[in-house]
């Protein structure tokens, strides 16, 4: 069995994971980058256990093909996600580091037990 703290580090990398293949590839342009933000921000925090997730693209990545927008790419992602699974929570964040699509942990935290007021 996983702790809590395992298992809300699980889900924050799963839901990076599944974000970046559902959207890399998404027709974009400056104009439609805040409403795709939006959207996979609404999307994302639809699922279990996410608590808080930002998403920003990097719209100084886009390079425009020959009819006037670009595909959504790894490197225009800044992404971070709170999962909490009971008292635990993490904060993992996927963002560009050397050119590459990054996901990292940034923090986990175990909250104190609540007491038993019964």
């Amino acid at each position: 069995m996983t702790s809590d703290r395992e298992q809300a580090i699980f889900e924050a990398g799963i839901k990076l994971g599944a974000l970046y293949h559902q959207w890399v590839g998404t027709p974009i342009s400056p104009q439609t980058a805040e409403v795709i933000e939006e959207a996979i921000e609404q999307a994302v925090g639809l699922q279990p256990f996410v608590e808080e997730i930002t998403v920003r693209l990097d719209t100084r990545r886009m390079r425009p093909n020959e009819f006037g927008y670009s595909e959504l790419a790894g490197l225009m992602f800044e992404v971070e996600i709170v999962t909490r699974c009971n008292g635990a929570s993490c904060r993992a964040r996927l963002a560009p580091h050397d050119d590459y699509p990054m996901m990292a942990i940034l923090s986990c935290h175990d909250a104190p037990p609540v007491p038993d007021h019964g």
